[in-house]
């Protein structure tokens, strides 16, 4: 059976690659309706903008909080029957939002753009969970430092609260599930909220330390945290750390004996050891400790070499499991911690 040919009206085949302007009007109508459909269904939120993906939109606060720049990027279209999952992702010391964010590296950029990719882990994470929601909040302080800001802002802790309160609102429609997540120096925008509130509100669902958990303080935190893990079984805290302790750097300890992640967090898993029942496993590479069915985590990074992981740790999709710790995503088919990035595909240029 051959196959037909399309001829015209003296019946002579066109040119192989000729196609009739009736057929290509047919073409470019389907072509825009299937275009202006998606776009009909897309769900811009008041003063959002495209980002030039059809999949996602952003708003930029720059003013409404002193030396505090936000950038809150949401997927364009919502599943109103799916969970929403708001994150509070507070930079690192010295890093831009872009560079957080991330993209694919061109001759001449700046490194930073490689090291994070909060963005593309943002996208596999969205890719992977197709029912729920993610937004996610950049909050960075012209100072590039939360401790630096903290320190120099009168009630700074009742400013981070208000910015929490106020971008929560925002999503109020949605009724939110407020994460705290953030790297490095991040960590202090995380203990500003804590020092800020008298119990951890009921609509945190999440924390995060991604090797941050510099400003934690017995005193100050233990009961807090015990109290909001005790107060809901869908409350979960996930916390990341190397050894830091012995790192050298330029000839100098990197840290305090008392002052990096690796002590902080080994102070925190004992505090939290006195209310709850842990398991603890390790091998070369980790020392994790679990408890309430894996909605406590803390896995610590050995370090005999003396090395600086203090990105890596977030870079080798440990953002992906800030939000997938503790649920049916947590699998190796899906990702692994400090293994092959996962979300390569979803950097953007």
């Amino acid at each position: 059976m051959t196959s037909p040919v399309i001829s015209n009206k003296n019946n002579k085949p066109y040119p192989l690659f000729f196609v009739p302007s009736r057929f290509l009007k047919v073409f470019l109508f389907i072509y825009l309706f299937a275009f202006f459909a998606t776009i009909s269904n897309a769900q811009l939120l008041p003063g959002f903008m495209h980002t030039g993906s059809i999949e996602e939109q952003e708003l930029n606060i720059k003013d409404q909080w002193k030396n505090v720049i936000v950038n809150i990027c949401a997927p364009l279209q919502f599943n109103r029957k799916g969970k929403t999952h708001l994150i509070f992702f507070a930079l690192p010391n010295g890093n831009s939002i872009e560079w957080t964010k991330g993209k694919k590296l061109k001759a001449g950029d700046d490194w930073h753009f490689d090291i994070q990719h909060i963005a593309a882990q943002t996208r596999y994470i969205r890719a992977i969970d197709k029912k729920n929601n993610y937004i996610v909040a950049y909050l960075m302080t012209s100072q590039k430092s939360w401790p630096t800001w903290k320190r120099n802002t009168t009630d700074s802790i009742y400013i981070i609260r208000n910015i929490v309160d106020s971008i929560t609102n925002m999503f109020k429609s949605y009724d939110p599930a407020i994460v705290l997540n953030g790297h490095s120096g991040g960590g202090s925008f995380i203990f500003g909220f804590l020092d800020a509130v008298n119990e951890i509100p009921g609509n945190v669902e999440r924390i995060a330390f991604l090797d941050s958990d510099y400003g934690y303080e017995e005193a100050m935190h233990k009961n807090k945290l015990v109290n909001w893990l005790k107060q809901n079984n869908n409350n979960k805290l996930l916390v990341l750390a190397y050894n830091d302790s012995v790192v050298i750097y330029n000839g100098k300890p990197l840290v305090s004996a008392t002052g990096g992640t690796w002590y902080r967090s080994r102070l925190m898993q004992k505090n939290l050891a006195g209310s709850f029942s842990f398991t603890t496993t390790s091998d070369t590479s980790f020392i994790t400790h679990e408890a309430l069915d894996g909605r406590i985590k803390i896995i610590l990074k050995e370090n005999p070499g003396g090395l600086i992981f203090h990105t890596e740790q977030v870079a080798k999709n440990g953002f992906i499991l800030s939000l997938f710790s503790a649920t049916k995503f947590n699998k190796r088919k899906y990702f692994t911690y400090f293994g092959e990035r996962a979300y390569d595909k979803f950097i953007s240029n």
